[in-house]
């Protein structure tokens, strides 16, 4: 049975198996580890990683590939199927937990998954996702550039880059309109009060025409004043940006404005 992909859900089957290689290579798979894959779609990567791992949690929103994925599953004694909003999920709550997370990201939902879960307290040690060139792009961008962001701060205090590899648009099908990365990284320690240290990135990225002390008294984080005299406290002049601060200096940030 052919199944046409849903442009609403964002969604790319993976149709060529030669990439699988490159995302188990990517991934380090073990036969110990216990694998999360956010957008399963035809299953082509699900069968993959459940010869490889312990258990495949298979998380899928779309019930119309239930048919295509209970046949899969049907096959492999390993693989949870859950039809649920991998974004409603609690995914540092999976029974038995997960220490990677590996999927072919649906493009209408490739940062949440990555930023939520780097950020909350979950087990998972891994990240091996296919991704929009640009998001890619975006996680491991440098202070100062156009891609540089939020997200950029958050990945960059919570993991360090393992590997990349450039995805043709043909292993996909329909094939996109843009062009696509695989991309891997591992978590390392996160700076105390990450979630206070989230919020002044947030706070400070939320205007990004405005000076970064501006868009924190606009976002009601704090004043204006406080969050100048909390930029001379870390050298930095008041009308600093947000995109001129490398990850570390937002931790910096974040002590210098603690009550």
């Amino acid at each position: 049975m052919s199944v046409a992909p849903k442009k609403a859900l964002g969604q790319h089957f993976l149709a060529d198996r030669n990439i699988l290689g490159v995302i188990g290579r990517l991934a380090a798979l073990d036969p110990s580890d216990v694998v999360v894959e956010v957008g399963p779609g035809l299953g082509v990567l699900t069968a993959y990683l459940a010869e490889r791992v312990a258990l495949v949690h298979a998380i899928e929103v779309d019930r119309g590939l239930e048919e295509q994925l209970t046949a899969v599953v049907a096959g492999s004694g390993n693989i949870r199927l859950r039809f649920e909003d991998a974004l409603r999920v609690d995914l540092g709550g999976l029974e038995p937990p997960a220490t990677k997370l590996v999927a072919n990201l649906p493009y209408n939902i490739a940062t949440p998954p990555v930023a939520e879960t780097l950020a909350g307290r979950n087990t998972l040690q891994l990240w091996c996702v296919m991704v929009q060139r640009e998001v890619a792009d975006r996680f491991f961008a440098h202070p100062s550039t156009k891609a540089y962001g939020a997200v950029s701060v958050l990945v960059q205090l919570t993991a360090r880059r393992t590997g990349s590899h450039a995805v043709a648009r043909t292993v996909f099908r329909p094939p996109p309109n843009v062009d696509s990365t695989l991309v891997a990284f591992e978590r390392i320690e996160a700076p105390p009060r990450l979630a206070e240290v989230r919020a002044v990135v947030d706070g400070a990225f939320s205007h990004r025409r405005k000076t970064l002390a501006n868009a924190l008294q606009l976002t009601g984080f704090c004043t204006r004043e406080r969050a100048v005299a909390a930029l001379a406290e870390i050298g930095l002049p008041p009308g600093t940006r947000a995109e001129a601060l490398a990850p570390e200096a937002f931790v910096a940030l974040t002590e210098a404005l603690a009550p």
